[in-house]
């Protein structure tokens, strides 16, 4: 028998005011405009790039119970968009590069 793990991490403060601007900044939530959905990408990326994780589970919860985004497509849509916006920001750091100089004096393994 296999059992899965999931650990849900609470949303940190920064990103539910970055999910509070979302909401504040687009009037119709019925329907998203392209716009919108830039906009969005641009907030999640932000979210991404300032290191803050979020779980995807999380971020559909708070859009279900905020209370004014009542399409489902529509919160289907912003979740997707979290979603793909995380998952491109691991990819694109997968591989960083990591400087191995010995400018700080324990920044490498070579013993200086």
């Amino acid at each position: 028998m296999r059992y899965k793990l999931t650990i849900c991490m609470p949303l940190l403060n920064s990103t539910i005011m970055r999910l509070n601007e979302i909401t504040t900044m687009i009037e119709n939530k019925s329907q998203l405009t392209p716009e919108n959905e830039s906009f969005i990408k641009e907030v999640f990326k932000e979210i991404n790039e300032n290191g803050e994780r979020y779980d995807i589970d999380e971020i559909e919860s708070w859009f279900e119970n905020e209370g004014s985004w009542k399409t489902k497509d529509v919160r289907i849509r912003i979740v997707n968009i979290s979603h793909y916006a995380q998952t491109k920001f691991e990819q694109t750091n997968k591989f960083r590069i990591v400087d191995d100089s010995c400018d700080d004096g324990d920044s490498c393994s070579c013993g200086h």
